[in-house]
């Protein structure tokens, strides 16, 4: 496995939509496990596809790092639900490094995607682990938490708003 460089905020593959996955070869398991390792590596929840250059549908999420049995795989992901009630949450990205801002989400949705062993699963999630979903499942149709959030800061001023409140 390889850490691999993250495309940041200004490079034009972000904002490209991505193509479905025809075929789960050897080497698109090896993307998704580099994948996995750079997100970790970047203290992240989550990485989709675009986001090391590769622009096909897929990503990896793992929205409680503690949780090593919740690593999701997702390759051709769908949106099949998406809750009615909505709220707002803070968000960060891995490519739009040391910012962060407001994003309203569904709080409840369900997916279907194949994973990593080519099985088709539907997924029901919700609270953080919705949102984090939703957050990947936009990057593979190049949209940013930047073009819906509010209140768009740099993280180290939010860091120090927590620590004065401590």
């Amino acid at each position: 496995m390889a850490i691999r460089n993250v495309v940041t905020e200004g490079d034009e593959i972000l904002r490209k939509h991505c193509k479905e996955v025809r075929e789960i070869t050897p080497r698109l398991k090896e993307t998704l496990q580099d994948m996995l390792e750079t997100m970790r590596e970047s203290m992240g929840v989550g990485i989709a596809g675009p986001q090391v250059g590769v622009m096909r549908r897929i990503f990896v999420a793992q929205p409680d790092p503690y949780d090593e049995d919740k690593v999701y795989f997702m390759i051709n992901p769908v949106m099949l639900e998406m809750s009615e009630e909505k709220e707002m949450g803070t968000e960060g990205c891995l490519s739009v490094p040391d910012m962060v801002g407001e994003v309203e989400r569904s709080v409840r949705i369900k997916m279907e995607a194949t994973d990593i062993n080519g099985e088709r699963k539907v997924y029901d999630f919700e609270g953080f682990d919705a949102r984090v979903m939703q957050h990947e499942y936009d990057h593979l149709d190049g949209i940013l938490y930047t073009d819906k959030c509010s209140n768009l800061r740099d993280a180290a001023f939010d860091e120090e708003d927590y620590e004065d409140e401590e």
